[in-house]
């Protein structure tokens, strides 16, 4: 589609009026400046201060009908505002993103920095040095943060979904880390036997949500995030309880697990690793909200 210009007046109007409607609809307010900032190119200020609207000429991607057809799409069928500028922020990070893949939360961008203080508090933090691994990295967003985190690393990201490899491989060219990143189509971390008993990290963001629960969430998560990437299994420890279970015989000795899982899981979780007998000084960490939302555990040195 080519591009098209509006003037600022016009943007404005158009603007008043989905301001609107999502105070109507009961969507946040704010959601319409952030898609402006991406289509539009439009930076904060002179949208609080609607300066721009004095602008003869505003450059969009597609016609400003185009731009309302979307907003349409916000309001009637509850599509992921991120899904519909096709990009998000995550950390310090644009990201690409589509309805493939999972939309990268503000919450899960703390696991980067766990990851670092482990490595930095570990008597073993030359492991930062060697091979880590993203599982169901999705739109790539912690192989991104682990590549950025642990320069002199290489980043195996995994997921089983081509298309979302697919965006994920995009973001990583896009912030230049492609030499850094390498990917693989498979299920967690069947795809790594060459470096089996070698990686340093395993990071991931499963799905852990339980079945039932899904039909419950959100409409923005329940209809249009993939089912995959959100499912976790009867009590939403599949994927967890695989990955307790396989990632010792895939760590180097006093290398880390480090999963994200769901309010609630925490005393489950603790209790898997503790069964599992290959890990030691596993603790919970807290989101930045408080959440019991990280579970981390070292391989033990034997």
């Amino acid at each position: 589609m080519k591009s098209s210009v509006v003037s600022g007046l016009a943007l404005w109007q158009w603007r008043l009026n989905a301001r609107k409607s999502a105070v109507e609809e009961g969507i946040p307010v704010h959601e319409v400046d952030w898609l402006l900032q991406e289509v539009a190119k439009l930076d904060s200020l002179s949208l609080r201060l609607e300066s721009f609207k004095e602008r003869s000429q505003i450059t969009l991607p597609y016609p400003l009908s185009r731009l309302s057809q979307l907003w349409q799409e916000r309001l009637n069928n509850r599509v992921p505002i991120q899904y519909l500028a096709g990009v998000t922020p995550w950390r310090n990070f644009a990201l690409k993103v589509s309805p493939a893949v999972l939309i990268p939360r503000p919450e899960t961008e703390y696991i980067i920095d766990i990851a670092i203080a482990a490595i930095k508090n570990s008597p073993t933090p030359e492991l930062e040095w060697g091979e880590w691994a993203d599982l169901g990295t999705g739109s790539g967003a912690i192989a991104i943060g682990l590549a950025e985190a642990f320069p002199s690393a290489t980043i195996h990201a995994v997921d089983c979904a081509p298309d979302a490899l697919a965006i994920a491989q995009l973001n990583a060219e896009n912030l230049g880390l492609q030499g850094r990143i390498k990917f693989y189509q498979g299920s967690w971390l069947s795809p790594l036997l060459a470096i089996k008993g070698k990686l340093s990290g395993i990071v991931s963001n499963p799905p852990y949500i339980p079945s039932s629960e899904i039909p419950q969430l959100q409409p923005e998560v329940a209809n249009h995030e993939p089912q995959i990437a959100l499912d976790g299994g009867i009590d939403g420890l599949d994927a967890i309880r695989y990955l307790i279970t396989t990632a010792p015989d895939y760590l180097l000795p006093g290398g880390i697990l480090l999963v994200e899982m769901m309010a609630g899981q925490a005393d489950t979780v603790l209790k898997l690793f503790h069964e599992q007998g290959s890990y030691c000084q596993i603790q919970i960490c807290r989101d930045l909200a408080g959440i019991e939302r990280f579970a981390l555990a070292f391989r033990n040195s034997e």
